[in-house]
Protein backbone atom coordinates (compact mmCIF):
# COMPACT_ATOMS: atom_id res chain seq x y z
CA UNK A 1 0.00 0.00 0.00
CA UNK A 2 1.36 3.39 -1.01
CA UNK A 3 2.37 5.61 1.90
CA UNK A 4 0.17 8.69 2.25
CA UNK A 5 2.01 11.98 1.74
CA UNK A 6 2.10 14.29 4.73
CA UNK A 7 0.30 17.59 4.18
CA UNK A 8 1.59 21.11 4.73
CA UNK A 9 -0.53 24.25 4.88
CA UNK A 10 1.18 27.55 4.09
CA UNK A 11 -0.18 30.84 5.45
CA UNK A 12 1.23 33.89 3.65
CA UNK A 13 0.89 37.41 4.96
CA UNK A 14 2.14 40.63 3.39
CA UNK A 15 3.74 41.55 0.10
CA UNK A 16 4.23 39.93 -3.30
CA UNK A 17 7.80 39.02 -2.33
CA UNK A 18 6.42 36.91 0.50
CA UNK A 19 3.97 35.28 -1.93
CA UNK A 20 6.84 34.36 -4.23
CA UNK A 21 8.93 32.99 -1.37
CA UNK A 22 6.00 30.92 -0.10
CA UNK A 23 5.62 29.39 -3.56
CA UNK A 24 9.33 28.56 -3.59
CA UNK A 25 9.01 26.91 -0.15
CA UNK A 26 5.96 24.97 -1.40
CA UNK A 27 7.87 23.68 -4.43
CA UNK A 28 10.76 22.63 -2.18
CA UNK A 29 8.33 20.74 0.06
CA UNK A 30 6.77 19.01 -2.95
CA UNK A 31 10.24 17.91 -4.10
CA UNK A 32 10.70 16.39 -0.66
CA UNK A 33 7.49 14.36 -1.03
CA UNK A 34 5.02 16.53 0.87
CA UNK A 35 1.58 17.53 -0.35
CA UNK A 36 0.53 21.18 -0.14
CA UNK A 37 -2.96 21.63 1.25
CA UNK A 38 -5.12 24.62 2.11
CA UNK A 39 -3.89 26.35 5.29
CA UNK A 40 -7.50 26.22 6.50
CA UNK A 41 -7.35 22.41 6.48
CA UNK A 42 -6.14 20.18 9.29
CA UNK A 43 -2.57 19.56 8.10
CA UNK A 44 0.42 17.60 9.42
CA UNK A 45 2.56 20.73 9.35
CA UNK A 46 2.21 24.47 8.79
CA UNK A 47 4.51 27.21 7.51
CA UNK A 48 3.49 30.75 8.49
CA UNK A 49 5.25 33.36 6.34
CA UNK A 50 4.91 36.59 8.31
CA UNK A 51 4.86 40.31 7.59
CA UNK A 52 5.90 43.02 10.06
CA UNK A 53 5.22 46.24 8.15
CA UNK A 54 2.74 47.43 10.82
CA UNK A 55 1.77 46.49 14.37
CA UNK A 56 -1.43 45.09 12.85
CA UNK A 57 0.70 42.81 10.65
CA UNK A 58 2.35 41.41 13.78
CA UNK A 59 -1.05 40.87 15.41
CA UNK A 60 -2.31 38.99 12.35
CA UNK A 61 0.85 36.86 12.27
CA UNK A 62 0.36 35.79 15.89
CA UNK A 63 -3.30 35.10 15.13
CA UNK A 64 -2.40 32.84 12.19
CA UNK A 65 0.24 31.01 14.25
CA UNK A 66 -2.26 30.27 17.01
CA UNK A 67 -4.94 29.35 14.48
CA UNK A 68 -2.64 26.71 12.96
CA UNK A 69 -1.77 25.31 16.39
CA UNK A 70 -5.47 25.18 17.35
CA UNK A 71 -6.39 23.33 14.13
CA UNK A 72 -3.93 20.58 14.91
CA UNK A 73 -1.97 20.78 18.19
CA UNK A 74 0.20 17.88 16.98
CA UNK A 75 1.19 19.64 13.75
CA UNK A 76 4.74 20.85 13.19
CA UNK A 77 4.72 24.65 13.02
CA UNK A 78 7.50 26.64 11.35
CA UNK A 79 7.32 30.44 11.33
CA UNK A 80 9.34 32.46 8.82
CA UNK A 81 9.34 35.92 7.22
CA UNK A 82 9.84 39.48 8.40
CA UNK A 83 8.37 39.17 11.89
CA UNK A 84 10.43 36.01 12.36
CA UNK A 85 13.53 38.00 11.46
CA UNK A 86 12.84 40.88 13.87
CA UNK A 87 11.05 39.13 16.74
CA UNK A 88 12.30 35.53 16.76
CA UNK A 89 12.39 35.16 20.55
CA UNK A 90 8.83 36.47 20.93
CA UNK A 91 7.57 33.96 18.37
CA UNK A 92 9.53 31.12 19.94
CA UNK A 93 7.70 31.75 23.21
CA UNK A 94 4.35 30.86 21.59
CA UNK A 95 3.50 27.38 22.82
CA UNK A 96 3.34 25.00 19.86
CA UNK A 97 5.90 26.68 17.59
CA UNK A 98 8.62 24.23 16.52
CA UNK A 99 10.99 26.49 14.57
CA UNK A 100 11.58 30.12 13.65
CA UNK A 101 13.32 30.93 10.34
CA UNK A 102 14.52 34.40 9.38
CA UNK A 103 14.81 36.03 5.95
CA UNK A 104 18.34 34.91 5.11
CA UNK A 105 17.52 31.26 4.32
CA UNK A 106 13.76 30.85 4.00
CA UNK A 107 14.02 27.57 2.11
CA UNK A 108 15.32 26.03 5.33
CA UNK A 109 11.66 26.11 6.44
CA UNK A 110 11.11 23.14 4.10
CA UNK A 111 14.20 21.35 5.38
CA UNK A 112 13.09 21.81 8.99
CA UNK A 113 9.62 20.41 8.20
CA UNK A 114 11.35 17.38 6.73
CA UNK A 115 13.60 16.97 9.80
CA UNK A 116 10.72 17.35 12.25
CA UNK A 117 8.51 14.82 10.48
CA UNK A 118 11.36 12.30 10.28
CA UNK A 119 12.01 12.75 13.99
CA UNK A 120 8.32 12.23 14.63
CA UNK A 121 7.91 14.55 17.59
CA UNK A 122 7.48 18.25 18.19
CA UNK A 123 10.39 20.37 19.38
CA UNK A 124 10.71 20.59 23.16
CA UNK A 125 12.52 23.89 22.59
CA UNK A 126 11.90 25.82 19.34
CA UNK A 127 14.71 25.80 16.79
CA UNK A 128 15.74 29.37 15.91
CA UNK A 129 17.44 29.86 12.51
CA UNK A 130 17.88 33.62 12.31
CA UNK A 131 21.16 35.24 11.25
CA UNK A 132 22.42 38.76 10.55
CA UNK A 133 20.27 40.17 7.73
CA UNK A 134 22.77 42.93 6.86
CA UNK A 135 25.45 40.44 5.85
CA UNK A 136 23.10 38.18 3.86
CA UNK A 137 23.49 37.36 0.17
CA UNK A 138 20.56 37.01 -2.22
CA UNK A 139 18.98 33.67 -1.40
CA UNK A 140 18.90 31.45 -4.47
CA UNK A 141 15.37 30.25 -5.13
CA UNK A 142 13.12 29.95 -8.13
CA UNK A 143 9.63 28.79 -9.02
CA UNK A 144 8.33 26.73 -11.91
CA UNK A 145 4.57 26.89 -11.24
CA UNK A 146 2.13 29.77 -11.02
CA UNK A 147 -1.45 30.58 -10.09
CA UNK A 148 -3.93 31.14 -12.94
CA UNK A 149 -2.12 33.24 -15.54
CA UNK A 150 0.34 35.30 -13.54
CA UNK A 151 3.64 34.57 -11.80
CA UNK A 152 5.59 36.78 -9.43
CA UNK A 153 9.36 36.63 -9.87
CA UNK A 154 11.51 38.05 -7.10
CA UNK A 155 14.45 39.92 -8.60
CA UNK A 156 15.62 41.98 -5.60
CA UNK A 157 15.66 41.90 -1.82
CA UNK A 158 16.42 44.51 0.82
CA UNK A 159 16.03 48.26 1.13
CA UNK A 160 18.44 50.99 2.21
CA UNK A 161 16.09 53.97 2.11
CA UNK A 162 15.38 54.13 5.86
CA UNK A 163 12.08 55.99 5.55
CA UNK A 164 11.05 57.22 8.97
CA UNK A 165 7.82 55.18 9.11
CA UNK A 166 9.22 51.86 7.88
CA UNK A 167 10.71 48.89 9.77
CA UNK A 168 11.37 46.79 6.65
CA UNK A 169 15.12 47.58 6.26
CA UNK A 170 15.61 45.93 9.67
CA UNK A 171 13.73 42.86 8.45
CA UNK A 172 15.14 42.65 4.92
CA UNK A 173 18.63 44.15 5.11
CA UNK A 174 20.75 45.65 2.36
CA UNK A 175 19.94 45.64 -1.36
CA UNK A 176 20.66 42.27 -3.00
CA UNK A 177 19.84 41.50 -6.63
CA UNK A 178 19.24 38.22 -8.40
CA UNK A 179 21.78 37.58 -11.16
CA UNK A 180 20.28 38.64 -14.52
CA UNK A 181 20.99 35.25 -16.09
CA UNK A 182 19.04 33.58 -13.27
CA UNK A 183 16.09 35.93 -13.77
CA UNK A 184 16.10 35.25 -17.51
CA UNK A 185 16.24 31.48 -16.99
CA UNK A 186 13.33 31.60 -14.54
CA UNK A 187 11.16 33.77 -16.79
CA UNK A 188 11.97 31.55 -19.79
CA UNK A 189 10.86 28.45 -17.88
CA UNK A 190 7.64 30.08 -16.67
CA UNK A 191 6.85 31.32 -20.19
CA UNK A 192 7.50 27.86 -21.67
CA UNK A 193 5.16 26.47 -19.01
CA UNK A 194 2.30 28.66 -20.21
CA UNK A 195 2.62 31.73 -18.00
CA UNK A 196 1.14 34.72 -19.81
CA UNK A 197 2.11 37.46 -17.36
CA UNK A 198 5.22 37.86 -15.23
CA UNK A 199 5.42 40.43 -12.44
CA UNK A 200 8.96 41.40 -11.48
CA UNK A 201 8.97 42.22 -7.82
CA UNK A 202 11.27 43.07 -4.94
CA UNK A 203 11.41 44.94 -1.67
CA UNK A 204 12.76 47.93 -3.60
CA UNK A 205 12.41 46.85 -7.23
CA UNK A 206 13.75 50.17 -8.57
CA UNK A 207 17.14 49.40 -6.97
CA UNK A 208 17.63 46.20 -8.98
CA UNK A 209 21.28 45.84 -10.03
CA UNK A 210 22.63 48.54 -7.75
CA UNK A 211 24.78 45.97 -5.94
CA UNK A 212 25.85 44.15 -9.11
CA UNK A 213 27.31 47.10 -10.97
CA UNK A 214 26.88 45.64 -14.46
CA UNK A 215 23.11 45.83 -14.92
CA UNK A 216 19.98 47.70 -13.89
CA UNK A 217 16.21 47.35 -14.15
CA UNK A 218 15.98 48.83 -17.66
CA UNK A 219 18.68 46.48 -19.00
CA UNK A 220 16.95 43.50 -17.39
CA UNK A 221 13.63 44.44 -18.99
CA UNK A 222 15.30 44.69 -22.39
CA UNK A 223 16.74 41.17 -22.04
CA UNK A 224 13.42 39.72 -20.90
CA UNK A 225 11.72 41.36 -23.87
CA UNK A 226 13.83 39.15 -26.18
CA UNK A 227 12.45 35.87 -24.75
CA UNK A 228 10.53 33.83 -27.32
CA UNK A 229 6.83 33.71 -26.53
CA UNK A 230 7.06 36.22 -23.70
CA UNK A 231 3.66 37.53 -22.64
CA UNK A 232 3.09 40.59 -20.53
CA UNK A 233 5.76 41.81 -18.15
CA UNK A 234 4.55 43.93 -15.27
CA UNK A 235 6.59 45.69 -12.60
CA UNK A 236 6.05 45.70 -8.87
CA UNK A 237 5.98 48.88 -6.82
CA UNK A 238 8.50 51.51 -7.98
CA UNK A 239 10.07 54.50 -6.28
CA UNK A 240 9.25 57.58 -8.43
CA UNK A 241 12.92 58.64 -8.30
CA UNK A 242 13.71 55.83 -10.76
CA UNK A 243 11.59 57.36 -13.52
CA UNK A 244 14.02 59.55 -15.44
CA UNK A 245 14.25 60.27 -19.17
CA UNK A 246 16.99 57.73 -19.96
CA UNK A 247 15.05 54.97 -18.17
CA UNK A 248 11.78 55.82 -19.91
CA UNK A 249 13.42 56.07 -23.35
CA UNK A 250 14.99 52.65 -22.88
CA UNK A 251 11.79 50.85 -21.83
CA UNK A 252 9.15 52.67 -23.87
CA UNK A 253 9.59 50.54 -27.00
CA UNK A 254 9.48 47.14 -25.32
CA UNK A 255 6.74 44.90 -26.72
CA UNK A 256 6.20 42.95 -23.50
CA UNK A 257 6.13 45.72 -20.91
CA UNK A 258 2.61 46.38 -19.64
CA UNK A 259 1.64 50.08 -19.75
CA UNK A 260 0.92 50.17 -16.04
CA UNK A 261 3.12 51.44 -13.22
CA UNK A 262 2.55 51.30 -9.48
CA UNK A 263 4.37 54.27 -7.97
CA UNK A 264 5.02 54.21 -4.24
CA UNK A 265 4.13 57.88 -3.70
CA UNK A 266 3.01 57.98 -0.01
CA UNK A 267 2.24 61.74 -0.07
CA UNK A 268 1.81 64.65 -2.43
CA UNK A 269 3.14 67.16 0.11
CA UNK A 270 6.82 68.12 0.04
CA UNK A 271 6.72 68.80 3.77
CA UNK A 272 5.42 65.33 4.56
CA UNK A 273 7.74 63.63 2.04
CA UNK A 274 10.69 65.32 3.76
CA UNK A 275 9.44 64.14 7.18
CA UNK A 276 9.17 60.63 5.73
CA UNK A 277 12.71 60.93 4.28
CA UNK A 278 11.56 59.89 0.82
CA UNK A 279 14.03 60.32 -2.04
CA UNK A 280 11.88 62.67 -4.15
CA UNK A 281 9.53 65.61 -3.89
CA UNK A 282 6.09 66.15 -5.42
CA UNK A 283 7.51 67.89 -8.51
CA UNK A 284 9.83 64.96 -9.24
CA UNK A 285 6.94 62.52 -8.83
CA UNK A 286 4.65 64.46 -11.15
CA UNK A 287 7.45 64.83 -13.71
CA UNK A 288 7.88 61.05 -13.66
CA UNK A 289 4.16 60.55 -14.36
CA UNK A 290 4.15 63.12 -17.17
CA UNK A 291 7.29 61.61 -18.71
CA UNK A 292 5.76 58.13 -18.82
CA UNK A 293 2.57 59.53 -20.35
CA UNK A 294 4.62 61.29 -23.01
CA UNK A 295 6.46 58.12 -24.07
CA UNK A 296 3.88 55.39 -23.41
CA UNK A 297 0.38 55.98 -24.84
CA UNK A 298 -2.58 55.08 -22.58
CA UNK A 299 -0.31 54.29 -19.62
CA UNK A 300 -2.14 53.89 -16.30
CA UNK A 301 -0.91 54.48 -12.77
CA UNK A 302 -1.74 53.11 -9.35
CA UNK A 303 -0.23 54.29 -6.08
CA UNK A 304 -0.05 54.12 -2.27
CA UNK A 305 -0.82 57.06 0.03
CA UNK A 306 -0.41 57.40 3.79
CA UNK A 307 -2.75 59.94 5.40
CA UNK A 308 -2.36 61.43 8.86
CA UNK A 309 1.43 61.18 9.05
CA UNK A 310 2.80 63.01 12.12
CA UNK A 311 2.73 66.80 11.68
CA UNK A 312 0.62 66.55 8.49
CA UNK A 313 -1.45 69.76 8.49
CA UNK A 314 -4.73 70.26 6.69
CA UNK A 315 -2.79 72.25 4.08
CA UNK A 316 -0.33 69.39 3.62
CA UNK A 317 -3.20 66.93 3.27
CA UNK A 318 -4.92 69.09 0.65
CA UNK A 319 -1.65 69.18 -1.31
CA UNK A 320 -1.87 65.39 -1.48
CA UNK A 321 -5.53 65.58 -2.52
CA UNK A 322 -4.65 67.96 -5.36
CA UNK A 323 -1.75 65.76 -6.44
CA UNK A 324 -4.01 62.70 -6.61
CA UNK A 325 -6.58 64.67 -8.64
CA UNK A 326 -3.95 65.90 -11.09
CA UNK A 327 -2.16 62.55 -11.40
CA UNK A 328 -5.41 60.77 -12.30
CA UNK A 329 -4.59 57.42 -10.72
CA UNK A 330 -6.53 54.34 -11.77
CA UNK A 331 -6.36 53.15 -8.17
CA UNK A 332 -5.04 54.68 -4.95
CA UNK A 333 -4.41 52.42 -1.97
CA UNK A 334 -4.94 54.69 1.04
CA UNK A 335 -3.69 53.87 4.54
CA UNK A 336 -4.07 55.81 7.77
CA UNK A 337 -0.66 56.24 9.39
CA UNK A 338 -0.08 53.82 12.26
CA UNK A 339 2.86 53.84 14.63
CA UNK A 340 5.48 51.18 14.06
CA UNK A 341 7.68 50.54 17.08
CA UNK A 342 11.35 50.97 16.27
CA UNK A 343 10.85 53.69 13.65
CA UNK A 344 11.63 57.42 14.04
CA UNK A 345 8.07 58.41 13.09
CA UNK A 346 6.63 56.50 16.04
CA UNK A 347 8.53 58.83 18.39
CA UNK A 348 7.54 62.04 16.61
CA UNK A 349 5.41 64.60 18.36
CA UNK A 350 2.46 65.87 16.34
CA UNK A 351 0.65 62.54 16.05
CA UNK A 352 -2.71 62.96 14.28
CA UNK A 353 -5.87 61.84 16.12
CA UNK A 354 -7.51 58.65 14.86
CA UNK A 355 -10.75 60.45 13.98
CA UNK A 356 -8.90 62.99 11.85
CA UNK A 357 -6.96 60.27 10.02
CA UNK A 358 -10.27 58.55 9.28
CA UNK A 359 -11.79 61.79 7.94
CA UNK A 360 -8.84 62.34 5.63
CA UNK A 361 -8.94 58.74 4.44
CA UNK A 362 -12.61 59.00 3.50
CA UNK A 363 -12.16 62.36 1.77
CA UNK A 364 -9.26 61.07 -0.32
CA UNK A 365 -11.18 57.87 -1.04
CA UNK A 366 -13.95 59.94 -2.61
CA UNK A 367 -11.41 61.73 -4.80
CA UNK A 368 -9.87 58.39 -5.79
CA UNK A 369 -13.27 56.90 -6.66
CA UNK A 370 -14.16 59.87 -8.86
CA UNK A 371 -10.83 59.60 -10.67
CA UNK A 372 -11.27 55.87 -11.32
CA UNK A 373 -14.84 56.34 -12.57
CA UNK A 374 -13.66 59.05 -14.95
CA UNK A 375 -10.82 56.86 -16.30
CA UNK A 376 -13.10 53.86 -16.85
CA UNK A 377 -15.81 55.92 -18.58
CA UNK A 378 -13.23 57.52 -20.88
CA UNK A 379 -11.85 54.09 -21.70
CA UNK A 380 -15.27 52.87 -22.80
CA UNK A 381 -15.78 55.96 -24.96
CA UNK A 382 -12.32 56.20 -26.54
CA UNK A 383 -11.03 52.61 -26.54
CA UNK A 384 -14.12 50.38 -26.62
CA UNK A 385 -12.23 47.30 -27.85
CA UNK A 386 -9.37 45.97 -25.73
CA UNK A 387 -7.54 42.69 -25.27
CA UNK A 388 -8.19 41.05 -21.91
CA UNK A 389 -6.13 38.29 -20.34
CA UNK A 390 -8.67 36.14 -18.51
CA UNK A 391 -7.74 34.69 -15.14
CA UNK A 392 -10.87 33.28 -13.49
CA UNK A 393 -14.30 31.89 -14.36
CA UNK A 394 -17.03 31.75 -11.72
CA UNK A 395 -20.83 31.62 -11.94
CA UNK A 396 -20.75 32.27 -15.68
CA UNK A 397 -18.49 35.33 -15.37
CA UNK A 398 -14.98 35.65 -16.80
CA UNK A 399 -12.64 38.04 -15.00
CA UNK A 400 -9.36 39.38 -16.31
CA UNK A 401 -7.22 42.46 -16.84
CA UNK A 402 -6.20 44.62 -19.74
CA UNK A 403 -2.52 45.36 -20.23
CA UNK A 404 -3.00 48.70 -18.46
CA UNK A 405 -4.51 46.89 -15.44
CA UNK A 406 -8.20 47.61 -15.87
CA UNK A 407 -10.29 44.80 -14.42
CA UNK A 408 -12.89 43.48 -16.88
CA UNK A 409 -15.81 41.10 -16.29
CA UNK A 410 -17.59 39.29 -19.12
CA UNK A 411 -20.52 36.83 -19.06
CA UNK A 412 -19.62 33.65 -20.95
CA UNK A 413 -20.45 29.96 -21.20
CA UNK A 414 -17.02 28.47 -20.44
CA UNK A 415 -13.59 29.27 -18.98
CA UNK A 416 -11.01 31.07 -21.11
CA UNK A 417 -8.16 30.56 -18.68
CA UNK A 418 -4.91 32.24 -19.76
CA UNK A 419 -6.38 33.34 -23.08
CA UNK A 420 -5.96 36.83 -24.51
CA UNK A 421 -9.34 37.80 -25.98
CA UNK A 422 -10.69 40.91 -27.65
CA UNK A 423 -13.55 42.38 -25.62
CA UNK A 424 -16.05 45.16 -26.33
CA UNK A 425 -16.23 47.40 -23.27
CA UNK A 426 -19.83 48.33 -22.48
CA UNK A 427 -20.33 49.76 -18.99
CA UNK A 428 -18.77 50.36 -15.59
CA UNK A 429 -19.79 50.48 -11.96
CA UNK A 430 -16.80 52.65 -11.13
CA UNK A 431 -14.65 49.70 -10.06
CA UNK A 432 -14.58 47.33 -13.03
CA UNK A 433 -15.66 47.43 -16.67
CA UNK A 434 -18.28 45.03 -17.99
CA UNK A 435 -18.05 43.88 -21.56
CA UNK A 436 -18.80 41.15 -24.11
CA UNK A 437 -16.54 38.92 -26.18
CA UNK A 438 -15.97 40.41 -29.61
CA UNK A 439 -16.98 37.55 -31.93
CA UNK A 440 -16.27 39.55 -35.08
Amino acid sequence: MEKKSMTVGIYTLGCKVNQYESEAIAEELIRKGFKIDSPSAVCDAYVINTCTVTAESDRKARQFIRRAITKNPDAYVVVTGCMAQTAAEDIARIDGVDAVVGNTDKLSAARLIEQLTKKGEKSSSPIICVSDIDSADFEKMNITTFDRTRAYVKIEDGCESRCTYCIIPSARGKIRSKAPEDVIAEVKALTAGGCREVVLTGIETASYGKDLGNTNLASLLCEIDKIDGIGRVRLGSLDPSLIKKDFVEKISGLRSLAPHFHLSLQSGSDTVLALMKRKYNSKMAMTAIELLREYIPDVKFTTDIIVGFPYETEENFMETVEFVRKADFLMTHIFPYSKRAGTPAAKMQGQIPKEEKSRRLHLLSDVEAASRMNILQKEIEKNPYKEVLFETFKDGILTGHTADFIEVKVPFCRPLHAQLVKVRLDSTDGNVIYGVIDEG
